[in-house]
This record gives C-alpha cells, sequence and structure tokens, in this order.
C-alpha cells in the first residue's frame, strides 16, 4: 500500500514540476497519439510540434541517439502531413487519390517481423558489446519496430497500432525496471490509445471496404 501511495506521489510531483517545453512535449506527445488514433489530419502538425521540442530537449541533455531518433520522427511527420493532405478529401486536385485505410496480409508481416528482429539482434549485440547499455537487445528492437510503425500510420496500414501496442508494453517494462514510473505510466496510457486506435481504424477500414463493394454493384447495374 505504501509503495503505491509512494509512486502516485512521485507521479503527481514529477509531472507538477516539468520544465514547460517538456510539458508542452509531454503533452503535445498525447495529443498526436489520440488525433492519429481518430485518423485526424491534425495529427501531424502535432507531431511535427512534440518532435521539434524532443529533440531540443534530448540534444541539451546529451542523449543524441534520442536526439536523432526524433529528427527521424520529425521527417516522418512532414511525410506523413504531406501523403494524408495530398490524398485527402478536402484536397480538389483531380490527380489525387484519396489514402484509404489498408491491411497488410500476414505473410508479409511475418517476413518483415523477421528482417526487423534480426536488424535489432545485430544492433543490440553492437550496442552490449561496445557500450554500456542496459537491455541492449530490447532496447534496440523497441526502437527499429517503432521506427517501421511510424512508416505505417502514414500509409495508414491497420497494423501499425498493433505494433504499437507491443512496443509499448516492452517499454514499460524497460522504463520500470529503469525506475522511470512516470514515463511507465504515460506509455500504459498509449497502450489504450493504441487498441482505440486500432479499434477505429478497423472500423473505417470495414465502412470504407462496404463503400467500395456498393460502388463495385453500382457500377456493374450502370455498365449492364
Amino acid at each position: 500500500m505504501s509503495n503505491s501511495i509512494s509512486a502516485t506521489s512521485e507521479i503527481i510531483t514529477y509531472f507538477t514540476t516539468l520544465p514547460v517545453l517538456e510539458l508542452v512535449a509531454v503533452a503535445a506527445s498525447l495529443l498526436y497519439v489520440i488525433l492519429a488514433a481518430k485518423g485526424s489530419i491534425w495529427c501531424w502538425p502535432v507531431a511535427i510540434l512534440s518532435t521539434v521540442l524532443y529533440t531540443v530537449i534530448f540534444y541539451s541533455v546529451y542523449l543524441w541517439m534520442d536526439s536523432l531518433l526524433q529528427l527521424y520522427y520529425l521527417l516522418m511527420a512532414v511525410y506523413g502531413w504531406a501523403c494524408w493532405h495530398k490524398n485527402s478529401r478536402l484536397n480538389f486536385d483531380s490527380h489525387s487519390k484519396e489514402l484509404l485505410y489498408s491491411q497488410w496480409t500476414l505473410q508479409r508481416h511475418s517476413r518483415i517481423i523477421l528482417a526487423l528482429t534480426a536488424v535489432s539482434l545485430v544492433l543490440g549485440w553492437i550496442m552490449a558489446t561496445y557500450t554500456p547499455a542496459h537491455f541492449p537487445y530490447l532496447d534496440s528492437g523497441t526502437t527499429v519496430f517503432a521506427v517501421f510503425a511510424t512508416y505505417l500510420v502514414t500509409q495508414k496500414v491497420l497494423e501499425n497500432w498493433l505494433y504499437f501496442i507491443v512496443i509499448d508494453m516492452v517499454s514499460i517494462f524497460l522504463y520500470v525496471e529503469k525506475g522511470l514510473l512516470p514515463t511507465a505510466v504515460l506509455f500504459g496510457g498509449f497502450v489504450i490509445i493504441a487498441a482505440y486506435g486500432y479499434w477505429q481504424w478497423r472500423k473505417q477500414y470495414k465502412l470504407q471496404f462496404r463503400q467500395q463493394h456498393q460502388d463495385v454493384c453500382i457500377n456493374n447495374s450502370v455498365a449492364g
């Protein structure tokens, strides 16, 4: 009981004493995931704000690899915004085509997972051999898979949320082991939002599929 109270007190203290820059970055990160789960294009400008702030924050505390990863997320945020805008219903360019929700086959995911696992093991071995990093294999794995899952978001691939659920759960373990309880709680929230995102995107995917089927039926009846 006392441990639970202590953890709660630590979390409250952590978030109430955050520097303004970090507090805005945390809020933007949460808002990005929520908006992405809703399929809102506004998730990308929020993601740009979040990644810019975290790039500065990580660089200032000499976490330069994390800062470099944030630069990748920044580029993907710009790319995702361009993809969703170019192929949105709000774009009246007759040459553009709406970016639809999609699913990849299990075989395709299996091949990609094997390849990413191999990359993670190599990077984990390098980190374990040449650096004092803790949990090098798990840390490398979450990073590699997060890079790939972020790309899936830009393409509206439904399964991105499943990747993030696993990534966030592993991250929770890492943060708890390192005593970063507030961050672990934050990622617990990410797991819940990712589960909601999968449910929401799957619902939209089914509606989209039914609409496409109806359009095909109508076109066939007109042609007949």
